[in-house]
């Protein structure tokens, strides 16, 4: 394995960084040991330190150093502040992988030296339970083994697949974002029970497992997704009724601009 004896750092310990950090450390792909990250902001770095075993520190230039792979996992805004100040400590030999919504490959790399190796990457935040839905994109001098240890790195946290630079913005508002958009729908879902008569443990239990059981069967099964809710849809029934109610909201419509909306925020970031 090509990540065998190197060493991950992360420069941002926020809610994205953080969970990457534990899900691939729970996943056993680096031993806490040899990841490194930093952060301005201690409290975080003290929890990961307490509970994850990693090393710590508030100095970028300290974790690059240590690190053979190196995770940009701030904020957009603030990222070409952070890549100022580690450039002059980046050379060929590490991999670069930047977790920045919206900021593109060639935004990244003009900002580094010549040659540096840089691959982008948008995940999500279900990576805290290894359930993560990432893709990633190759750098103009990152080698496909570079691409191929990306893609291990966030297969330890869910799922990845390899996608062109242009589709990145619609990644991020579909994966990326959507996580915010189905929670809402299992505490609706659950309300609907609660109102029901069913108490409110009962009924978060049965909604999110709903949930991840319908995304299993499309995943596992590979059938549409039309055709899974046929199976489900008996004439006359209780699931074609509450299916009525979804059309007359428009819940597709809905959903599908939720999507929509969060890429074309993606592509202004990038700007």
């Amino acid at each position: 394995m090509s990540l065998e004896g190197k060493k991950l750092g992360f420069i941002g310990t926020g809610k994205m960084g953080s969970a990457l950090i534990k899900g691939i450390c729970n996943a056993g792909l680096f031993s806490p040991s040899n990841v490194y990250a930093s952060d301005l902001y201690e409290p975080s770095l003290d929890e990961l330190k307490q509970n994850v075993g990693v090393n710590v520190s508030t100095d970028n230039a300290a974790t690059v150093n240590n690190s053979d792979i190196i995770v940009l996992a701030v904020k957009p805004q603030i990222l070409k502040k952070v890549l100022a100040g580690i450039k002059d400590d980046i050379n060929s030999d590490k991999l670069v992988i930047s977790i920045a919504a919206g900021v593109k490959l060639a935004d990244i790399e003009k900002e580094f030296n010549e040659g540096t190796r840089v691959i982008r990457v948008m995940p999500n935040i279900a990576a805290t339970v290894a359930e993560a839905a990432s893709a990633i994109t190759q750098g103009t001098n990152a080698s496909k083994e570079d691409a191929e240890d990306a893609l291990t790195i966030l297969g330890a946290v869910g799922s990845a697949i390899q996608v062109p630079e242009n589709l990145m913005d619609a990644v991020t508002g579909l994966s990326g974002s959507g996580p915010a958009y189905i929670f809402p729908v299992i505490e609706a879902m659950a309300d609907g029970a609660v109102y029901e008569g069913l108490d409110r443990k009962s009924a978060l239990v049965l909604a999110a497992q709903t949930v991840l059981g319908a995304a299993k069967m499309a995943l596992e099964t590979e059938t549409h997704p039309g055709e899974l809710k046929d199976m489900v849809t008996s004439p006359a029934g209780t699931t074609i009724r509450g299916i009525k109610v979804l059309e007359e909201y428009g819940i597709r419509s809905a959903f599908m601009q939720a999507v929509i909306e969060s890429s074309n925020r993606s592509k202004e970031l990038g700007k």
